[in-house]
């Protein structure tokens, strides 16, 4: 594999001085992001998996990277096992007197709250700014006055009501709430289904945004009122209008240095998740208005757009895919699939090495934990492994996987002392797999392709020579996980009670292919 000759599958900088939405083809879900100087952060849910809560850089909102994580692992010892759709949800980042605040809402656990001075550097532990269940999307605020409140909102399958927001003063340090707070809106005559509320200032108005109408076919809303606690007017002011951009859903209002608006959301695609997409924003009689083609201050996404103007032109960059392992440590565009421990892995010599994690064989491929993963660049690609399977025990299974609802994965099987190629397939919303052997490793170097085709078509090659991969399995449709994208990785697992096994991986590379 020619690593020179690799490029990044999705880049939105057309070069032109325009960009083309989305402008990250990733599961990105329910993003929040703020300005720091000439520096922008963001940050998104990531539900069971970690590292947890992705943190991305950029300096011109179009060119992204991803630059930490803001907590290493879920802060319950049941997350050491995947918890579907549990975990970190919508969080929101604030930056306040020299410090970053990141507020992330477990539904099952609280609210809770990291912070550092250094968004590169080590985040504070995760500690309770609430201890409730039910309570989402919790956004902090500093008024004129120093006094600090939280808004929030609630998810119905916890708490057994949704629709509402909630305003909750607070410790001006995050640490705690000072009274129970109240009902601050409620939605369900005009705007069913209102969540995500990012809470804002400007000339004297307390705006929220937030999404209403649901995930896939709802829009943007937006109060605003003289007083925190309102009563709030409102307006929609993004929809999908004539554009193929379905239910613009939660983000974030930033401004640029130069004193242009915009606004990050994402969209729900389906089985690449909750891409991001940047809007053009101004402001008419105190209302904003997001996107172009607006009627009545309601507008519709763009597709294509002068890029922001922040004072630079920045080089052509996306978040990293591939990887050929050369570092001293995991890239950041890998996940585990729960709570992790770093003997699982390790790296050098220019090879990630896998240690086969004991399962029962009851375990179903998809609550395996140490399956290593990370979120689709793109709607069609192929990724292409090298695992090297000398060291493999008796029992060891290890090969590529798909995760979503609906899951498949090719991997090759010691068993009596043979290498078996296999392909496990099953659904996590059924608790149903199987496992079909499809053929046997005559060697100690496995290469395995898998392709994605028509934003759903998984299918899988293998062989031991690279230039001469063949079909292998069945070609199988992906679905999305629970509020997630489907994922692609690697692992390592044995299901003899064993510790002893392990492969090595050279690289794990994404590149474009038909459709």
């Amino acid at each position: 594999m020619d690593k020179e000759k690799i490029k990044k599958m999705w880049t939105a900088d057309n070069g032109d001085g325009t960009y083309s939405n989305p402008v990250l083809y990733t599961d990105y879900s329910d993003p929040d992001a703020i300005r720091v100087g000439e520096d922008y952060f963001m940050i998104a849910s990531s539900f069971c998996n970690t590292p947890a809560v992705p943190l991305l850089h950029s300096r011109d909102l179009v060119n992204w990277k991803v630059i930490n994580y803001v907590m290493d692992r879920l802060p319950f010892a049941y997350y050491d096992k995947p918890r579907h759709g549990c975990g970190a949800w919508a969080p929101a980042i604030r930056y306040h007197e020299g410090v970053y605040y990141v507020f992330i809402p477990l539904p099952d656990e609280g609210i809770m709250m990291c912070k550092t001075t250094d968004p590169w550097g080590k985040w504070s532990e995760p500690s309770y700014v609430r201890k409730v269940v039910g309570w989402i999307d919790p956004c902090p605020f500093w008024d004129d006055d120093g006094s600090a409140y939280m808004v929030s909102a609630f998810a119905r399958s916890r708490i057994g009501f949704k629709s509402m927001l909630y305003m909750s003063p607070i410790e001006p340090d995050c640490s705690g709430v000072l009274d129970d707070g109240q009902f601050i809106y409620d939605g369900h005559a005009t705007q069913p289904t209102i969540e995500g509320p990012k809470l804002y200032k400007r000339n004297g108005y307390y705006y929220i945004f937030a999404p209403a109408g649901g995930v896939k076919p709802g829009w943007q809303t937006v109060l605003r009122s003289r007083n925190i606690y309102g009563p709030y007017e409102e307006k929609i002011v993004l929809h999908q209008g004539n554009s193929p951009v379905n239910g613009p859903h939660q983000g974030a209002w930033v401004d640029t240095p130069e004193g242009e608006d915009w606004f990050l959301h994402f969209q729900d695609v389906g089985n690449a998740g909750r891409i991001i997409h940047l809007q053009p924003m101004r402001w008419e009689d105190d209302w904003p208005v997001i996107g172009v083609n607006a009627v009545d201050g309601c507008g519709e996404p763009v597709l294509r757009h002068v890029k922001p103007k922040v004072g630079g032109v920045y080089p052509i960059d996306a978040p990293e895919d591939s990887d050929f392992f050369q570092g001293d440590s995991l890239g950041l565009q890998w996940q585990w699939n729960a709570n992790y421990k770093e003997d699982w892995y390790k790296l050098g010599q220019g090879r990630l090495t896998l240690y086969s994690q004991p399962v029962e064989s009851d375990t179903h491929l998809c609550d395996v934990s140490s399956l290593l993963l990370q979120k689709w660049p793109a709607p069609v690609f192929q990724i292409t492994t090298c695992l090297h399977l000398e060291n493999m025990a008796e029992g060891d299974a290890a090969g590529m996987v798909s995760l979503g609802g609906f899951y498949t994965a090719l991997a090759v099987k010691k068993q009596s002392g043979k290498l078996i190629l296999q392909q496990v397939t099953g659904s996590w919303e059924k608790g149903t797999e199987s496992c079909e052997d499809v053929g046997v490793v005559e060697k100690d170097v496995l290469y395995i392709r898998m392709k994605v085709t028509g934003s759903e078509n998984i299918s899988f090659e293998a062989g031991c020579e690279e230039d001469a991969l063949l079909p292998v399995g069945t070609q199988t449709k992906a679905t999305p996980g629970r509020w997630v994208g489907v994922k692609a990785g690697i692992y390592a697992i044995n299901d003899a009670g064993r510790r002893d096994g392990s492969v090595s991986v050279d690289y794990f590379v994404f590149e474009g292919c038909s459709d």
